[in-house]
């Protein structure tokens, strides 16, 4: 069977389930999806448009797996915001006007996938982001809390809706009318089926989402009263209007207003916002596909905006990636992007079936699900998560959030941005840091000659300014392989880039491979969290080293106890002990840190800086080093890869020593040293045989000890125990080989 006959058996095979998950989503979708268009002042069917024309064109067209499509939670606030302005009071001319900026921002966002623009994300900060996110959530909450209360007539900002809550609370018993009192009933028990569905463990219960269930049970409760021939007492206004013939009374967008400054930064923050939300939801959903696959961010930029512009022009809402759709999607087994199209073919069979239905849904109903989906977007958790990870990051939140409130959400994020920047600065104390590097080239990475891993190094600094730099690498390598990416060349690592590597170490887990970060020993970090900003410490502020390990120090910590050695992480300004070695005759080591050793001190492995090169020229190396103290004296020589190091050496008037019946390691091999006899007698048959099977390392002598090192690059865990176990080796072969050799002269 070819390849592609084998790739139709497996699509084929998986219609069933993917036909069954598009259907739960469907369950889904259809609550929000009315829920949200009613949230933004726009005919509920608009909703339902967005949904079904998102899931057919993205389905065909995109570049996702198991992504689910439709309106989307963050466009809400813009939505409002622009049918409310746009009409100058009047609610369908608003929304016909922001027909026309829905249209205009699916071209936008065609283009940024043609222009490869799906990195957009990765240019704003995390905690921006999060606090936009919070502030959606409070716009949500504030407008539909209203509405669930029987209150359909509230206008104002967000912060004056917010402040009207008590009040509408009070006047339910001080003012209250029947039609909001059963009304304010329904949506409040609505909230608490919501807020305590998942405590149920009733497994036949889940197979219907809570938003279904909600409609579900609303809805019956209307047939009771036709049931018991009594008068249902909500009023339609309080109810789902739904047109009589969905396809002929679709909406048409106006363009009329397209020049217009309102129209133009209602089109560029519908675009901002969607793009986001699409990028961070493919992202997000990509760690849970079981398959691991990578999503092509910008082939689906092409295909939401294509739906976009399709849905605006027949009445639709934005069509962005969800999250919440796309998580249970996965959950239901969906392997490809026919549960997408499923699901829409559904909404359709729902919408053309069920009309009658559909019009006996309370608005109440609908606002207590969009106001629990506020909450959780604002709750108070992720304040206290974000305070965990630093206090810059509660002021980065805060300014982002309230800016967002008071004014609108392209200030908002632009503000988070600024401040984000600033905070940087001021942490660095050095604006040169980001203007004179932001343009440099940064990143270095090859495979190393060994073909184990592929080695990253970053330089200057690491932030949500230039972390596409880095993702760019990291996607471009196998996620089966292993990677060391190394930031002791870098000043400065921001919380975006730890947040967002922490995605990359996750997925290559779980593919069999592996990437260790390596070079923040010697960082600052404000708060013990993971993700919290990491900046290179001055040596006489090295105290925190202590304090607040990475998960290099926390490993090599572990080890120690493992093998019953000790582990200090402080530096030590004694490094005299170097100097007897020729690799350090040349080069000063002014410290060494991150100790670990045995009881004797015969093994001491520790990481050093040292530099080489003046002025312009001038390198910083950062390396691990194993010395190892010998019980008896032996000759002294060094042994390097063939070519390596043979100029130094030579200038040091060494030459390289030849073994007799051993051509393979003289060829592979440059070993020197003064008393050429005593290094022949040393290197025994069995030295030889372990020297050729191992990795290749730098191997030093001095008569007393040993010099071990690896690459002129810290080393990773593993390969620190890589190296400890050669050396144990090497000891044991060396003073073996030195009692069985003839006596030399040193």
């Amino acid at each position: 069977m070819t390849a592609k006959k084998k790739k139709n058996a497996t699509f084929i095979g998986s219609l069933p389930k993917n036909l069954f998950s598009g259907f739960v989503v469907s369950l889904i979708a259809l609550p929000l999806g009315l829920g949200l268009a009613l949230a933004s002042e726009a005919p509920p069917i608009s909703g339902i448009i967005a949904a079904v024309v998102g899931g057919i064109v993205v389905s065909l067209l995109g570049g996702s797996n198991v992504t689910i499509t439709g309106p989307g939670n963050g466009l809400v606030i813009v939505l409002l915001g622009a049918i409310t302005t746009l009409g100058g009071g009047d609610l369908y001319e608003g929304y016909l006007y922001t027909l026309a900026a829905i249209v205009f921002s699916g071209v936008l966002m065609l283009i940024l996938g043609f222009l490869k623009m799906g990195r957009l994300a990765d240019f704003f900060p995390a905690s921006a982001i999060e606090g936009m996110l919070a502030a959606i959530g409070l716009g949500i909450l504030a407008k539909q809390f209203h509405i669930m209360i029987g209150h359909n007539n509230e206008h104002g900002s967000i912060i004056h809706l917010l402040l009207q809550i008590p009040e509408g609370i009070i006047s339910l018993y001080e003012n209250y009318h029947i039609e909001e009192l059963i009304a304010a009933i329904i949506g409040l028990v609505a909230l608490v089926i919501m807020a305590n569905y998942s405590k149920i463990r009733n497994k036949y219960l889940h197979l219907i989402p809570a938003p279904m269930w909600i409609l579900i049970l609303s809805v019956s409760l209307s047939y009771i009263f036709v049931s018991l021939n009594l008068p249902y007492p909500l009023k339609e206004e309080f109810l789902v209007n739904i047109p009589d013939d969905v396809l002929s009374n679709l909406a048409f967008p106006n363009f009329s207003k397209a020049l217009e400054l309102d129209f133009i930064m209602t089109v560029f923050s519908i675009t901002l916002i969607a793009s986001i939300e699409s990028l961070l939801s493919i992202k997000a959903v990509d760690k849970l596909d079981p398959e691991r696959r990578r999503s092509n961010v910008n082939k689906d930029l092409k295909a939401l905006g294509l739906a976009t512009s399709l849905s605006g022009l027949v009445g639709g809402l934005n069509v962005v990636t969800v999250i919440a759709r796309s998580s249970v999607n996965v959950n239901n087994s969906a392997t490809n992007r026919s549960a997408n199209f499923f699901h829409a073919l559904f909404l359709v069979i729902f919408v053309l079936l069920f009309q009658d239905q559909l019009r006996r849904i309370p608005l109440a109903a609908l606002a207590a699900i969009l106001v629990y989906t506020g909450y959780k977007l604002a709750t108070p958790k992720n304040f206290s998560k974000i305070a965990q990870i630093g206090k810059e990051q509660i002021l980065i939140f805060t300014a982002t959030l309230l800016t967002t409130l008071f004014t609108n959400l392209i200030t908002g994020i632009a503000m988070g941005i600024l401040v984000t920047f600033i905070i940087h600065v001021v942490l660095n104390k050095s604006l040169s840091l980001f203007f004179n590097h932001l343009v440099k080239p940064n990143i270095l990475m090859f495979k190393e000659k060994d073909g184990r891993n592929y080695y990253i190094s970053v330089k200057y600094f690491a932030s949500f300014l230039n972390f596409y730099r880095l993702k760019n690498k990291l996607d471009i390598i196998p996620e089966n392989e292993n990677v060391i990416l190394d930031f002791s060349l870098c000043s400065f690592v921001d919380h975006t880039v730890m947040e967002g590597l922490e995605n990359y170490v996750d997925t290559f887990s779980k593919k069999e491979g592996s990437i260790e970060i390596i070079g923040l020993d010697m960082h600052g970090a404000d708060t013990k969290h993971p993700f919290a900003i990491h900046k290179l410490m001055p040596l006489t502020k090295l105290g925190p080293i202590e304090k607040y390990f990475t998960k290099r120090q926390v490993l090599l910590e572990s080890m120690a106890k493992e093998y019953k050695w000790s582990y200090i992480p402080k530096r030590s300004n004694e490094t005299k002990f170097l100097q007897k070695f020729i690799f350090f005759r040349t080069r000063k080591v002014p410290f060494f840190y991150n100790s670990f050793y045995d009881e004797t001190k015969t093994f001491h492995l520790f990481d050093i800086e040292f530099s080489e090169g003046e002025f312009i020229a001038r390198e910083v190396v950062k390396t691990t080093v194993l010395h190892i103290k010998l019980k008896e004296s032996i000759p002294v020589f060094t042994l390097d890869k063939e070519g390596l190091l043979d100029f130094i050496y030579g200038m040091a008037g060494f030459r390289d020593i030849e073994l007799d019946n051993h051509p393979d390691f003289n060829k592979r091999f440059y070993l020197s040293g003064a008393n050429e006899q005593a290094i022949q007698d040393l290197f025994s048959d069995d030295l030889i045989l372990f020297l050729e099977s191992n990795p290749y390392y730098h191997i030093e002598t001095n008569g007393d000890s040993i010099l071990i090192m690896k690459k002129e690059r810290l080393l990773s865990a593993k390969e620190i125990k890589a190296m400890l176990y050669f050396g144990k080796q090497l000891n044991q072969l060396l003073n073996h080989s030195n009692k069985i050799a003839p006596a030399y002269n040193s």
